[in-house]
């Protein structure tokens, strides 16, 4: 009977652990969750990520707490998260700068493929492609025309090596086949003032940082860099439609948590995140700054990820970017 006795007293044990388990992650979360940003408090990230962490910490019946941890592209941010414990109550704000510091780091502290957990893609912001108004081509297909007719005579403003911006608009280049000359600044502030004084011609930017410019005058616009038109701009071509299949440019803003969180924490606050973002109030006054409201699932956000990590490592190459 000693045997008999001794296997049921395991499957005790086990049926006890389980069930703690289970009910530790039904419970999720107990207290506050630290969700750290990569950039300063003010910024766009950090105004979207403060709007969704309020609704998610009402649906959690919980409270976020927000760190803005900015530093080296980001990486300072996204390290101390990699390392942290993988219980579900430190988060990582994500944009793509995640991948393209990937591509462009010599070494980074972390794995970006095996130390961190992809939750949800909570927002993308698209860029827009603006000009200009005196620059010598009044279109996208006519700024294509041009560079071709006159390799690198064109040039083009980015908020500095490595930006979004940057590889966006090298990106664009490639697959049209054309030469344009880069001029980085330290900031899309400077840009865009070189940009409406006529001494570049061409930027990609943002729907919130350049609508009241083109609404004035100061510039053109020539396409969206996203697969739809926008509502708020919708006799604006989207620049797929122009010419370049399948291109885009996309300021994606995810959460992710360390590698080994428990999958039912991941889905938990994957699902959260998905109701914050659908909320009407929330969706209105995101558009409204040109902000799409996304929602989107683990899986999701792996293949956002996983696309873009060979994608940045061969423009990389292809275009000799390199930090210095």
């Amino acid at each position: 009977m000693r045997p008999l006795r001794t296997v049921a007293c395991a499957f005790t044990a086990l049926a006890l652990v389980l069930s703690q388990t289970a009910r530790g992650h039904a419970e999720y979360p107990d207290k506050p969750i630290r969700l750290v940003v990569p950039f300063p408090a003010g910024g766009a990230v950090d105004i979207v990520t403060r709007l969704i962490a309020t609704h998610m910490g009402r649906e959690l019946g919980t409270t976020f707490v927000i760190e803005n941890k900015g530093g080296a592209g980001g990486i300072i941010a996204t390290d101390s998260v990699a390392k942290a414990s993988h219980d579900g109550y430190t988060l990582l704000i994500a944009t793509p700068n995640l991948t393209i510091n990937d591509a462009l780091q010599a070494q980074l502290p972390y794995n970006t493929e095996k130390d961190l957990a992809p939750v949800s893609i909570i927002a993308e912001v698209p860029e827009v492609l603006v000009s200009n108004p005196n620059a010598p081509f009044k279109t996208f297909a006519e700024f294509v025309d041009y560079a071709k007719k006159n390799p690198g005579k064109a040039n083009y403003a980015s908020a500095g090596v490595g930006t979004l911006p940057h590889l966006t608009m090298e990106l664009l280049l490639k697959r049209s086949g054309i030469q344009v000359t880069p001029v980085h600044y330290r900031g899309a502030a400077p840009a865009m003032t070189d940009l409406l004084s006529g001494v570049v011609q061409i930027k990609l930017d943002t729907y919130a940082t350049s609508h009241q410019q083109v609404e004035a005058g100061g510039l053109r616009m020539l396409g969206i860099a996203s697969k739809h038109r926008s509502k708020l701009m919708p006799d604006t071509p989207t620049i797929a439609e122009q010419g370049l299949p399948d291109y885009e440019g996309i300021l994606w803003i995810g959460l992710m948590a360390p590698a080994g969180t428990p999958q039912a924490i991941v889905d938990k606050l994957a699902a959260a995140s998905a109701k914050a973002a659908r909320d009407p109030a929330i969706a209105e006054r995101l558009q409204h700054d040109g902000v799409n409201p996304v929602g989107g699932t683990p899986a999701a956000f792996d293949a956002k990820i996983k696309q873009e990590l060979p994608q940045w490592r061969e423009l990389a190459k292809s275009a000799d970017i390199k930090l210095k």
